[in-house]
């Protein structure tokens, strides 16, 4: 049996949300998402499938201990184990390619944990946890580490953005922590998501509200707004962004970031460190928490409206299309 292309994370109700856990929905050929499938789980705020396995990984955004749960793929994901996350409010996480270790950040207190995968791809006993100390100059957000996103780059590195700290904290295969430490950014900008292309990082900028540009040796090469003027209106977004996610198109040509307070989500054409933006489009609901693009359509997660919309990318600039899908409180798209 086929499995429906999406699995929607989100916050559930012990988790100050009130989504179901996981939503497994199919993309109809209208544009049009329906709802197939729902899986319980504790606040699953971000999900990643393995590389080569039907199973499906899990954060469960909990106070306190955090949890990690492994699905079996199916088309209603099924549950099969539950761990530690080994600190409090687990946000992200990430499987090298070859699907050996699984790294987790923990918002709530800056922790990075790795388990590592046996072959049957379930993690391992005695998982790797890496604590940390600092602060940045934002009163109330960077009081303290607080982990955001962990990916695996280049060489098998593993970086992990501190939004508290204005760091990117790196891990060598094997996770060994990097000799010369972690990599200072823009202070105050609270580093969240990012990627790597063409031996270029592109960060956003929780709290100043920017897209940052770093070279291969972490030297800034650029930064913009990351919301603007829209192409069409030439109206001026009004009061505070926090960029959310992150995303290349799949030529490399485009860049797109998600806005939270505008509510929409920028594109800018990219060449080397220049980024420029080329239109600003609504998210079409409110706070636009993540998304995900597949072919020709990108689905955003809207946590506050309680919905996932569709936009079509047509020559890469997105437009809408199609009937939003009524989940409470997403925070994650995974295409699968």
């Amino acid at each position: 049996m086929s499995r429906p292309g999406l699995v929607i994370g989100g916050y559930t109700p012990d988790t100050e949300g009130s989504g179901p856990g996981l939503t497994v929905a199919r993309a109809e050929a209208d544009g049009r998402l329906e709802a197939v499938a729902e899986t319980p789980a504790s606040g699953p705020s971000f999900v990643v499938a393995h590389p080569r396995l039907p199973l499906l990984y899990a954060v469960l955004e909990r106070a306190g201990d955090g949890g990690l749960a492994v699905f079996a793929d199916d088309p209603a994901p099924r549950l099969l184990a539950e761990h530690s996350s080994g600190g409090s409010l687990p946000c992200h996480l990430a499987l090298d390619p070859e699907g050996r270790w699984l790294a987790i950040a923990n918002y709530g207190d800056g922790t990075v944990t790795a388990y590592r995968l046996g072959e049957d791809g379930m993690p391992e006993p005695g998982p790797l946890t890496f604590r940390h100390e600092g602060r940045g100059p934002h009163p109330d957000r960077q009081e303290g580490p607080h982990a955001h996103q962990a990916v695996f780059g280049p060489d098998g590195v593993l970086y992990v953005t501190d939004l508290g700290t204005d760091e990117m904290r790196r891990f060598l295969p094997g996770m060994r922590p990097h000799p010369d430490g972690p990599v200072r950014l823009a202070s105050g900008s609270g580093p969240r998501h990012f990627l790597h292309h063409e031996g270029h990082w592109y960060v956003t900028g929780e709290l100043d509200g920017t897209v940052r540009v770093y070279d291969a040796e972490w030297r800034e090469a650029g930064v913009v707004r990351a919301s603007g003027t829209t192409g069409e209106s030439g109206r001026e977004s009004e009061g505070e962004n926090l960029p959310s996610h992150i995303a290349l198109s799949a030529d490399g040509r485009h860049l797109y970031v998600a806005n939270r307070g505008p509510d929409t989500l920028s594109v800018f054409e990219v060449d080397g460190p220049r980024l420029t933006m080329v239109t600003e489009v609504p998210s079409g609901g409110s706070w636009p928490r993540h998304f995900a693009i597949d072919g020709d359509r990108l689905y955003v997660a809207n946590q506050r409206s309680d919905s996932v919309t569709v936009l079509a990318l047509k020559d890469g600039l997105p437009e809408p299309a199609g009937q939003a899908l009524a989940v409470g409180t997403p925070s994650c798209v995974l295409v699968r």
